[in-house]
């Protein structure tokens, strides 16, 4: 096998040797992977000239938009509401290399509440876990705190326009163009226009830098969008689009029946298997334009 390339890889993005075979033949070649790493989220509070500084949570993450993964995990959690909240979002600088690459601290606005308490269960992510642990509908409900306004009727989406969303997704996935690894999270005006994209080796992850990305930007609630998401609906993630303010989250596999009585509950419109020219549609009938009868 030759030696690497030595063109220079995105951080999101690593090579490794692989041994392909087919056909009865074996060819040893660089693949490219989608990195997966540690992220530790930190809650930065300023009280009396002192920074006490608090480990919220550690998520395995595809680096890049870090800042945005960290405000976004923490509107999640009910942590942060709006952009006035964040006094400065940095890497940790008093640590080794590895902290300065791999750890995010919050800090937040003089006068912002945090309960530190809230987070005692010190919440370890994994790239596929949203809530961990938690087995009954009351106590994840528990955790969700009022939607930011009454979702109304509006937007409205058209059906046909629904069904070209994927094919712009995929052409805006960059990494996973390279890697084939990495979920992805778009945000879509009501006309189909895409406004934002994210990815990230966790789905969970990928909607928090999109959401994130929204806050910091200071456009929560984000009120005329459609989230699409390149795999399932779980319940975390209509959790995520409620809390953001968002109307419709369309998904290109299957919702769960949390998910869908969850966004019933929430006035959520909700659409799975968005693919190959159709679609189902699971709550908030109301929103879509089907010229046909829903």
């Amino acid at each position: 096998m030759s030696g690497a390339p030595s063109d220079p890889l995105p951080a999101s993005v690593a090579r490794a040797p692989v041994r392909t075979v087919e056909g009865g033949r074996c060819e040893d070649h660089f693949d490219l992977l989608a990195v997966e790493e540690p992220l530790e989220v930190r809650v930065v509070v300023e009280k009396a000239g002192r920074r006490n500084r608090h480990a919220i949570a550690v998520t395995m993450r595809t680096p890049g938009h870090d800042f945005e993964l960290a405000a976004g995990f923490l509107h999640s959690e009910g942590a942060l509401t709006e952009r006035s909240a964040v006094a400065g979002i940095d890497y940790c600088r008093s640590g080794s290399a590895e902290e300065a690459r791999n750890v995010v601290e919050v800090t937040l606005a003089p006068g912002v509440d945090f309960d530190p308490d809230r987070f005692s269960r010190n919440v370890y992510t994994s790239s596929s876990c949203g809530i961990c642990g938690r087995g009954s509908l009351e106590l994840v409900r528990a955790a969700l705190p009022a939607p930011p306004r009454a979702l109304t009727d509006e937007p409205r989406f058209d059906a046909e326009m629904l069904l070209t969303l994927p094919r712009l997704l995929a052409q805006a996935q960059k990494t996973f163009a390279a890697t084939g690894g990495l979920h992805a999270a778009a945000l879509f005006d009501s006309a189909g226009g895409l406004e934002l994209v994210r990815e990230d080796v966790g789905r969970h992850n990928a909607v928090d830098k999109l959401v994130g990305a929204l806050l910091l930007e200071d456009r929560l609630p984000a009120a005329d969008g459609l989230l699409l998401v390149s795999g399932r609906a779980s319940f975390e993630l209509v959790q995520k689009a409620v809390l953001a303010g968002l109307p419709a989250l369309a998904a290109v596999g299957a919702p769960s029946s949390l998910a869908v009585e969850l966004a019933r509950d929430h006035g959520l419109t909700l659409i799975g298997f968005l693919r190959d020219g159709r679609f189902n549609l699971y709550a908030g009938e109301r929103r879509l334009d089907a010229g046909v009868d829903v």
